[in-house]
């Protein structure tokens, strides 16, 4: 089994591509901490890497977040417990469904979040999804404006993440639906 690495712009983010499947298409799961690891076999081991911070799974890639050290000297082990998963053949995630998140982000006009979720789904995370991360749609307040997003993976934290939402994503929204105004991080 080989495993590539990619760069990310979050310098604290390293990509791992296995060279298979991970979630699959769509599919993702993003954990934040060791607690929130706890139904992955996969990211129990990667959090038992010295300075492991944030373990996220794409469709096909896994994003390791670190809190300090090297990469020259975490990469060998973080290798190591991917490779080894995938050649074990253990399941990625045991149990029940991912936790839902459940806040009120507004409500807006279903044809508008319909055009907003399609504009976030084919022009932005296809690109947030080769820098490592991912980006979710939690809501839009038709009387403000505001769009809601979620960031996972490397662009949670990300120095760039801030630049990336207010002037790429909030223009091109802005330019395809006029009703937004804005774009917040939740």
């Amino acid at each position: 089994m080989f495993i590539q690495t990619e760069d990310t712009p979050n310098p604290a983010t390293l990509k791992f591509i296995p060279g298979r499947d991970v979630m699959g298409l769509g599919a993702v799961a993003d954990f934040p901490s060791a607690e929130q690891a706890a139904r992955s076999p996969l990211a129990r081991a990667l959090f038992q890497t010295p300075d492991v911070s944030r373990v996220f799974f794409g469709a096909d890639f896994i994003s390791v977040t670190k809190r300090a050290g090297e990469w020259s000297h975490l990469k060998p082990a973080i290798l190591g417990v991917i490779m080894d998963h995938f050649t074990q053949g253990l399941p990625l995630i045991e149990g029940g469904a991912e936790e839902v998140d459940a806040g009120d982000y507004g409500q807006g006009d279903p044809e508008i979040v319909s055009q907003i979720k399609e504009l976030i789904d084919t022009r932005v995370r296809p690109a947030v999804a080769q820098d490592g991360g991912d980006i979710i749609f939690k809501g839009f307040d038709g009387t403000s404006g505001i769009v809601s997003l979620h960031l996972q993976g490397s662009c949670a934290g990300c120095p760039s993440s801030t630049m990336t939402l207010k002037n790429g994503i909030e223009n091109m929204l802005r330019h395809y639906v006029p009703e937004v105004t804005a774009v917040q991080a939740v």
